[in-house]
């Protein structure tokens, strides 16, 4: 009997979006809480099982951990990178570890509903009406405004297009960002750093996580924003310095911001951004949507068959 555990599945959807009861000879266990971040706890948990499904990087699989697994012989990521798995420490483990595919519109979407609902007041409104209120907050038009975007990779050119749609003068900036690449997105301007966090009206990130984009929007390119200004992130919390952008936002120097990713994830109880009236919070739902759920578990589930067979698909780290 193959033991199979689906980890973080914390909207209880992970079974109904796919016929896990299709692999024969298992049994399964779902996990709809975090674990926490004390690994011995982590490893006491998951100990038993032959077989991880894990969703993106809720849970880390460092090679500290994965030595306190005995049993792991497959670990399935959704998505076909995951730094948060040592990749080398499987191999050399012996477990097998493969991904699935992503789809590639939910997180520029999820950016468009952050801005919309920071620049609309929609939270603010809709709590007003429900109070029995009426007609609190005063919103802003995106018409004419500008939209700077760190990052101009298939999201980036996605939220930029968007823009244009509103009529929106679009700017973007990142490292080894050119002219070709703003040409072929079509009607975005090259600028530098400064430049695009002092004229913008509406930053967004979209950037991978890696050692050049860590603390890459922090105190100096925060000062530099327009007191009207909005920030929205769906891409990875530590690209944007937390305490850099919690001082703005508590002493109202920009306009507000959308948060969907975080430092510590899941986000802790007392954190100081949940008592931010500028602030649009949601928890890394930028991907959740049922689609997606049920496109990467039906592969993770092709996965765990194939490597029952012996001949594992999409391999991550293979030798």
């Amino acid at each position: 009997m193959t033991r199979i555990a689906i980890l973080d599945d914390y909207a209880n959807t992970a079974w109904d979006a796919a016929d896990w009861s299709s692999i024969e000879g298992a049994e399964f266990e779902l996990f709809h809480e975090h674990f926490g971040h004390d690994e011995d706890k982590v490893a006491g948990a998951l100990a038993p099982f032959d077989v991880l499904v894990a969703m993106r990087e809720r849970t880390p699989f460092p090679a500290s951990l994965l030595a306190k697994l005995p049993n792991l012989k497959l670990l399935v990521t959704t998505g076909m990178r995951n730094l948060a798995i040592d990749m080398q420490a499987g191999r050399a483990k012996g477990v097998d570890i493969c991904g699935t595919d992503m789809l590639p519109y939910p997180a520029f979407e999820h950016t468009w509903a952050l801005i919309m609902a920071l620049t609309k007041k929609i939270p603010l409104e809709d709590r007003t009406m429900k109070s029995g209120g009426w007609q609190k907050g005063t919103g802003v038009g995106l018409n004419g405004k500008t939209l700077g975007i760190v990052g101009l990779g298939k999201l980036g050119a996605q939220v930029a297009r968007v823009g244009k749609a509103f009529e929106m003068d679009v700017i973007a900036w990142s490292q080894n960002l050119t002219q070709e690449r703003c040409d072929e997105v079509g009607g975005v301007a090259l600028v530098g750093k400064d430049e695009l966090f002092q004229r913008a009206d509406v930053i967004t990130v979209q950037m991978i996580l890696s050692d050049r984009s860590r603390g890459l929007v922090g105190a100096h390119e925060i000062g530099l924003m327009k007191p009207s200004a909005y920030l929205v992130n769906t891409s990875r919390g530590p690209i944007v310095d937390e305490a850099a952008l919690l001082d703005a936002l508590q002493d109202l120097r920009i306009a507000g911001a959308g948060i969907d990713v975080y430092d510590v994830e899941p986000l802790p109880a007392d954190h100081p951004y949940r008592k931010l009236d500028n602030a649009v919070l949601t928890g890394h739902t930028g991907y959740v949507i049922a689609e997606l759920y049920e496109m990467v578990y039906s592969q993770a589930i092709e996965n765990i068959k194939s490597w029952k067979d012996g001949a594992p698909t999409r391999l991550l780290n293979a030798e």
